[in-house]
């Protein structure tokens, strides 16, 4: 009995569903978060030891950059938030059907996109 399933998957090549592309980046985006950590609270600390650090960070937000950054940061915790939640539900035993998960990933695809739009409307 052989097996044509391959023993080496070649990751470009496998065209992964939405829940799975949803999956992968909720790990990104706790990495990512995880990562920012120090850099977001030497932000808060600056802007809260004096007046001139508050201004200090408040003109650097000004660039388009940081407020890339700032966008950056909102996607990865809203995504993050809404694919925890979903996997909450799945721990729950909530959520589990192929149809389901699929609407669910849409959802949270729309959901953190359609809301760090928002704020990008918002700081812009």
């Amino acid at each position: 009995m052989t097996s044509k399933r391959p023993k080496h998957l070649n990751l470009f090549v496998i065209r992964l569903p939405l829940p799975g592309i949803v999956s992968i980046l909720h790990r990104v985006s706790g990495a990512g978060l995880f990562f920012l950590i120090p850099v977001l609270l030497w932000i808060l600390d600056r802007s809260l030891a004096s007046a001139e650090g508050y201004n200090q960070i408040h003109e650097a937000f000004t660039a388009p950059l940081a407020k890339l950054f700032v966008l950056g940061v909102v996607w990865a915790v809203l995504h993050h938030l809404f694919t925890g939640l979903r996997f909450l539900a799945l721990d729950l035993h909530f959520g589990g059907e192929l149809e389901a998960t699929r609407l669910i990933s849409k959802l949270i695809v729309a959901a953190s996109v359609g809301l760090t739009f928002l704020v990008g409307v918002w700081i812009w």
